[in-house]
């Protein structure tokens, strides 16, 4: 079968489920992460053969593209900072805006010849910890999450990326206090209202881990607050604790902060949303 007939067959099938641009988008990370096929190739070569075992795979992918699952899940894998990390239902897709809540630490703390001690709370696939690692050689990183399985992900993203991590399995709503001293703390904790679920796409719906991305309606900044106070008495003189936050409740979220005692600065993204909060310890 030519490769552009299934291209076609894809377009057909996922018309009504989303954009057109988007299919095509999806249908080139399948062949490049299947058959090391990109859309160069086709396009320098317009008939393109595959043999019916690709085809079964290509349309095995459509089926469970049909069902909403991430391409991110399909592939087993997504780019993160320039580095690719293995992604499953146990851990969150990273997004790109996260990319720029590794930059904005970056910025601060690329020239500092110290050695640093990084916190990443809530690290998921382990992509916020993993691209410091890569970037600030000196630091010791380690990184905190609820889920045995998220990680086991992290760690795999660890040896993967050649980054060497120290892992925590910690509740942290539960935990008294850090046992170490910090000079940064970062998280991208859970933060979306149930009142918010109708804003989710459907594959984030589906198939995200509800424990990393929700929280109850009536207490919004709950993880928020925890880590506030845990950064207060582990961070530094003059450490820094990094946020992503909800955009709706950004103003919230930086008063809470600034009465725990930190100076605080709230960035937009690349969207021209509030989603990045930055507190330093007087």
């Amino acid at each position: 079968m030519k490769l552009k007939e299934q291209k076609e067959i894809f377009l057909k099938a996922l018309e009504n489920d989303y954009p057109a641009e988007e299919v095509l988008s999806f249908f080139f990370l399948l062949t490049d992460a299947l058959f090391e096929i990109k859309r160069i190739d086709l396009a320098l070569n317009p008939e393109l053969e595959i043999d019916e075992d690709q085809v079964e795979k290509l349309d095995s992918a459509l089926v469970r593209l049909k069902k909403y699952e991430p391409i991110q899940h399909i592939i087993g894998k997504t780019k993160f900072f320039g580095l690719a990390f293995k992604v499953d239902k146990n851990v969150l897709v990273p997004r790109p805006e996260t990319e720029e809540l590794v930059q904005w630490i970056l910025d601060d703390f690329s020239s500092e010849n110290n050695i640093l001690k990084i916190l990443d709370i809530g690290t998921g696939s382990g992509c916020i910890a993993i691209s410091l690692a890569k970037n600030l050689l000196q630091a010791r990183i380690s990184a905190l999450d609820i889920s045995a399985a998220a990680l086991e992900i992290a760690a795999q993203n660890s040896q993967n990326n050649e980054v060497n991590l120290g892992f925590l399995q910690q509740n942290i709503l539960k935990l008294e206090k850090l046992s170490e001293s910090y000079d940064i703390i970062v998280s991208n904790p859970p933060y979306v209202r149930e009142l918010e679920k109708k804003e989710m796409h459907r594959n984030v719906l589906a198939y995200d881990p509800p424990t990393a991305l929700y929280v109850k309606d009536e207490n919004p900044l709950i993880f928020y607050d925890k880590i506030t106070k845990l950064a207060k008495n582990a961070l530094i003189p003059g450490g820094k604790l990094y946020f992503e936050i909800n955009q709706y409740l950004a103003k919230e979220t930086e008063q809470m902060m600034q009465e725990h005692g930190f100076k605080t600065e709230l960035r937009k993204d690349i969207f021209g949303n509030f989603r990045m909060l930055k507190g330093e310890k007087f």
